[in-house]
């Protein structure tokens, strides 16, 4: 799915509003679901298109989608939380389909317990716009739940064990098999007696409570490569909380976020500047020194020069954060008037319209 772009997957545009993406996905999910398709493709196909609805009907994710592709989405969730809080019953509704249905179509029934895998964590890293022209290297603390050191995840308390559920076999679900208009349905529930673990524990860990994880902060270290915008999200695989009772751990998100600068504003990878240049140099000419985020440059102003005239200054804006070279800055001029003048000004500039006026 990862090669594939969301909206050909739907057959929509880009501006597609949510309506016609669901009219959309509707219309797909009645020729492709497994229960109505046999053939060999069909329930991979029904796949891709649920994975396709699933982010261009969350905004959160479709802005992901339209900043950074698939990749940017594959690197923020994971495969279960792409679909997590997408409305299928509603797309649904009055086609015989049922949500847990298409979840053990995707899962293999085992979403009930997958639940129980640790909860992602999101860490937002304060940058200065200096701070992303190089490579570096920040250490971050983060709070989070850990795997319990007395019980080792069990939940038990030292010396007892836990007991395979007697509802749900261990497996943390429960599943009803119902007919439909196009075949069984199964629907599947996690178990009321285990909450969904699939264990029974009699004597808790008096560290945990029984839970298997216990509150810790962690340090981690984090590479920030140069180039890096505001809104940059870097998913760390593992580093969120543990899961209960020995489930897999979560994902922790690191969210670039890059304070507003007093001299530059930044659109991609270019940088923009405002520089303040008198009447007389505009009209004479002169050489401005600017800041630049490499050090102060030497800016040619030719005779002339109209306010708001920009220049550009090549290879002094932000690192591309994918390719070679860096963008550029743009240097915008603003010509101040001088709101008195001595009397000696006054007359030279009378002389001057005079001149003017006689070679008009």
């Amino acid at each position: 799915m990862s090669e594939r772009d969301y909206y050909d997957v739907l057959g929509v545009s880009r501006g597609s509003t949510k309506d016609q993406i669901k009219d959309a996905y509707r219309k797909l999910a009645l020729q492709y679901h497994p229960d109505r398709n046999k053939s060999p493709d069909a329930e991979e196909k029904f796949k891709q298109i649920s994975e396709a609805y699933a982010v261009l009907s969350d905004d959160q994710k479709r802005s992901q989608y339209d900043s950074y592709g698939t990749e940017g989405i594959h690197q923020k969730y994971s495969e279960e939380d792409i679909f997590r809080g997408a409305n299928f019953n509603d797309v649904f509704r009055g086609m015989g389909f049922d949500i847990n249905d298409v979840f053990s179509q995707f899962f293999g029934g085992t979403v009930g317990r997958q639940s129980l895998r640790g909860g992602d964590l999101t860490y937002h890293l304060q940058l200065n716009l200096e701070d992303a022209v190089d490579d570096s290297t920040r250490e971050i603390e983060v709070p989070r739940k850990e795997v319990c050191r007395v019980c080792g995840g069990s939940g038990a308390a030292p010396g007892t064990e836990r007991k395979t559920c007697d509802v749900c076999g261990g497996s943390g679900q429960v599943q009803r098999v119902q007919s439909s208009g196009f075949g069984r349905l199964v629907r599947i529930a996690t178990c009321n007696k285990c909450g969904g673990s699939g264990y029974l524990i009699d004597t808790p860990c008096k560290e945990c409570g029984g839970q298997g994880t216990t509150e810790k902060s962690r340090r981690i270290k984090i590479v920030i490569p140069a180039g890096v915008d505001d809104g940059h999200t870097f998913r760390l695989k593992g580093e969120g909380n543990a899961g209960e009772n020995g489930y897999p751990p979560g994902d922790l998100y690191v969210v670039v976020n890059v304070r507003p600068h007093p001299l530059f504003a930044r659109q991609e990878n270019d940088v923009y500047h405002q520089a303040k240049l008198g009447a007389v140099e505009a009209m004479l000419g002169t050489e401005l020194s600017v800041p630049t985020l490499y050090g102060d440059v030497k800016l040619s102003i030719p005779a002339g020069t109209q306010p708001g005239t920009v220049f550009k200054v090549k290879g002094k804006g932000m690192p591309k954060i994918k390719g070679w070279g860096k963008g550029d800055e743009y240097v915008k001029v603003d010509v101040t008037i001088p709101k008195s003048l001595s009397g000696g000004q006054k007359d030279l500039l009378k002389r001057f319209l005079e001149d003017q006026r006689k070679n008009l």
